[in-house]
């Protein structure tokens, strides 16, 4: 059975910063691409992820976020991290974790967290 446990969201303040963390379980994490999404109140989760990063560690992210948020992975720990700094208010949303990876059978898989929620704010 497949698991993304996300943790570390919560409350900052515009300026601060977060580190979540996505622990996976049930996949060959070092074989998954992973990734971040967000889901802003009252809107649905976004399409495409803010950060991603490749099983060779290449990263990429949305205009919103580049050079405030680096993601980063521990295939050791079977975990995925997203630094978050110089927060802002716009940021509050809903974060969820995804791993994409490939069965036995060649398919592709899609993965999710149960989100965690980060609120900016004074």
């Amino acid at each position: 059975q497949v698991q993304l446990v996300e943790s570390g969201g919560g409350l900052a303040q515009p300026g601060g910063s977060l580190t979540l963390s996505c622990t996976a379980s049930g996949i060959i994490f070092s074989e998954s691409t992973m990734a971040w999404f967000r889901q802003e109140p009252g809107q649905q989760r976004d399409q495409f992820a803010i950060a991603a990063i490749s099983t060779s560690g290449r990263a990429n992210y949305r205009d919103a976020v580049k050079g405030r948020f680096t993601i980063s992975r521990d295939n050791a720990k079977n975990t995925v991290y997203l630094q978050m700094q110089n927060l802002k208010p716009e940021d509050t949303a809903v974060y969820y974790c995804q791993a994409m990876t490939y069965d036995s059978k060649m398919n592709l898989q899609l993965y999710w967290g149960q989100g965690t929620q980060v609120t900016v704010s004074s």
